[in-house]
């Protein structure tokens, strides 16, 4: 007897339905990883790991993006978003009345854990700023928040204080790029890169942190001093950028020993 369409699970929860799936998953829904990465954290061999994530990558839940510190390597990162609507759809699926509204991704109002988060990107001039004032901006005094760069521009760019004061009401025109150096002896719960190059120079900090990244490019164009040309770039960095930063406000509430993030080692 062939199945009627209803007892057909949907294609979400058949995938991560597979224990390896559900491990890639688990791995990614904090910060990107290279596949030797995800070999060396599943346990599994290169080419499972391929295959599987072949498959997550058909159905939208996972996305690869070519390496802009080395090119012949790829991050892979997890669609949050596409993963609540995934699993928005599988309750209604199931039940028409276990319909899910996924909840905004944001802590509680009566939270009052706070985390400190460092935000690091080679020029310290653009990412970081931009995920700094939006962490700020939406966690408040839930987050101690600073970012810095492991080789700082003379100024934060023209389009990275554009595209905050357009779009979030955000000004961060007088802020100026620091160097990581002046951040030795601070301790910090979170050390999130926004670039494969900082990725692989960022210094260790006391209190172990843990460590994520996240691989977004460039938005600043080769010679562009105004910001002008990158205009959509800088748009679609600062709102990748703050789809990642609304998803990691809930995991900066949990307590001490209990957040489930797990340090991603390069």
């Amino acid at each position: 007897m062939v199945p009627s369409a209803q007892a057909v699970p949907p294609v979400f929860v058949r995938l991560a339905a597979h224990a390896v799936r559900w491990r890639l998953l688990s791995e990614l829904a904090y910060g990107d990883l290279r596949v030797r990465e995800l070999v060396a954290l599943v346990g599994e061999p290169q080419n499972v790991i391929s295959y599987h994530l072949r498959l997550l990558r058909s159905a939208g839940l996972v996305v690869a993006r070519r390496s802009s510190h080395d090119g012949r390597d790829s991050y892979y990162r997890l669609d949050l978003e596409r993963c609540a609507e995934a699993l928005a759809a599988a309750g209604t699926a199931l039940h028409p009345a276990l319909r899910l509204v996924p909840a905004p991704p944001a802590a509680a109002a009566g939270d009052a854990v706070t985390s400190s988060v460092l935000f690091v990107c080679t020029g310290n001039s653009a990412r970081s700023p931009v995920a700094e004032a939006l962490l700020r901006h939406r966690a408040g005094d839930r987050a101690d928040v600073a970012s810095a760069g492991s080789h700082p521009k003379p100024r934060t760019h023209p389009g990275a204080v554009r595209v905050l004061r357009r779009r979030y009401g955000i000004d961060i025109a007088d802020r100026r790029p620091r160097h990581l150096d002046t951040l030795n002896g601070r301790r910090f719960d979170y050390v999130i890169s926004l670039c494969d190059k900082v990725r692989e120079v960022c210094p260790e900090f006391g209190g172990h942190p843990r460590r994520l990244h996240w691989s977004i490019p460039d938005p600043a164009a080769p010679g562009d001093e105004t910001g002008q040309a990158g205009g959509p770039a800088f748009e679609r960095a600062a709102a990748e950028i703050d789809t990642r930063i609304r998803y990691l406000l809930p995991v900066l509430t949990h307590p001490a020993g209990e957040n489930p993030a797990e340090e991603a080692q390069s």
